[in-house]
C-alpha cells in the first residue's frame, strides 16, 4: 500500500503506462521514452495493439530497464483500438482474457521474465467498471493462470467490492490513480465528455499525484477533498507532452522522498 513505511521509514508506489500498442508498420506511443521512468508496464497483446514483434520487443525494453511487465487486455478491436464498446458476454470475455495473457506469457517465458499483473484497456475496464461481473470473470483467469498475477482496477467506487472478488479467488488487487484525470466526488472519473476531464498542466498534475501519495487525498472536480488511496499511478506516454508528465510526476516523488518501485515488490 502507499503512504505506509516500510523498514527504511519510506513511501512506496508504482508507475504504470500502457506500451507495446504498436502494431505492423503503425507506431503509437513513445515506448523508448516513457519506459525508463516507469516500473509496471501495460502490454498490448494483439486484440486492441500490439503484434507478436512487438510483444517481445516491449518485454525486452522493459527488462532492459528493469521494469516489471503485465498483460494489457482488451476487446477484439484493432480499428477501434479497443475503445468501443462489445456486447460480449462473460463466457467471451474470459476467452479473450485467456488468450491474450497466454500470448503474452509465452514471449515473457522466451525470455526468461513473468508476468507481474494484468490490467484490462479502453472499452473492456470502463465495462468492468460498471459491472462487477467482468472483474470478477478476468479475476477467475488470473487466479487460474497464475495467482500471483495482480489484477489492476481503478481506485474508485467500486474498490471494496473489487477487493472482495480478489480475495474470493486468492489473487492481489493493485488499485490505480489516473495522474491526468480530473475525478468526482465520489471518486469517479470526470467523464472526457466535460470540460476539466483531462488536466493539462503538468504542475498541477503533479502536485496532485503528490499529494495523492503523501495524504490519500485529492481535490475532486467540485472542489471538495476526497480519499484516494491507490498504489499505482497510471502515467501516459503517447505524446512528447506526456512524457515530460510522466517525468515530472517521477522527479516529483523521488524528491519528496517517495521510493517508485514495482508494485509486485509491495503489495
Amino acid at each position: 500500500m502507499i503512504g505506509v513505511d516500510t523498514m527504511e521509514g519510506k513511501s512506496m508506489i508504482d508507475l504504470n503506462s500502457d506500451v507495446g500498442e504498436s502494431f505492423g508498420a503503425y507506431r503509437i506511443g513513445l515506448d523508448e521514452e516513457v519506459i525508463p521512468l516507469i516500473s509496471s508496464a501495460n502490454i498490448g497483446c494483439g486484440f486492441h495493439g500490439g503484434d507478436p514483434r512487438v510483444m517481445r520487443k516491449t518485454i525486452a525494453l522493459a527488462q532492459e530497464h528493469g521494469v516489471a511487465i503485465g498483460a494489457h487486455p482488451g476487446f477484439p478491436d484493432l480499428i477501434g483500438f479497443g475503445r468501443r464498446k462489445i456486447d460480449a458476454t462473460l463466457e467471451e470475455i474470459r476467452d479473450y482474457v485467456t488468450y491474450q495473457i497466454g500470448a503474452l506469457q509465452a514471449f515473457a517465458i522466451m525470455q526468461k521474465m513473468r508476468l507481474q499483473h494484468v490490467k484490462a484497456h479502453g472499452a473492456l475496464y470502463n465495462m468492468a467498471e460498471r459491472d462487477l461481473g467482468i472483474w470478477e470473470a478476468i479475476a477467475q483467469v488470473i487466479a487460474t493462470l497464475d495467482r500471483e498475477l495482480i489484477l489492476v482496477a481503478m481506485a474508485g467506487p467500486m474498490r471494496e467490492e473489487i477487493k472482495k472478488i480478489g480475495e474470493r479467488y486468492g489473487i492481489r488487487v493493485g488499485f490505480e490513480f489516473f495522474a491526468d484525470r480530473a475525478y468526482n466526488g465520489d471518486g469517479s472519473l470526470v467523464s472526457r465528455r466535460e470540460p476539466g476531464a483531462v488536466i493539462h498542466d503538468h504542475r498541477q498534475a503533479a502536485e496532485r499525484v503528490l499529494k495523492m501519495v503523501m495524504e490519500k487525498r485529492i481535490t475532486a472536480i467540485d472542489g471538495a477533498e476526497i480519499e484516494v488511496i491507490a498504489d499505482t499511478i497510471c502515467v501516459h506516454g503517447d505524446n512528447p507532452a506526456a512524457v515530460r508528465l510522466a517525468k515530472q510526476i517521477r522527479e516529483g516523488l523521488v524528491a519528496a522522498g517517495v521510493e517508485i518501485s514495482p508494485m509486485g515488490e509491495f503489495l
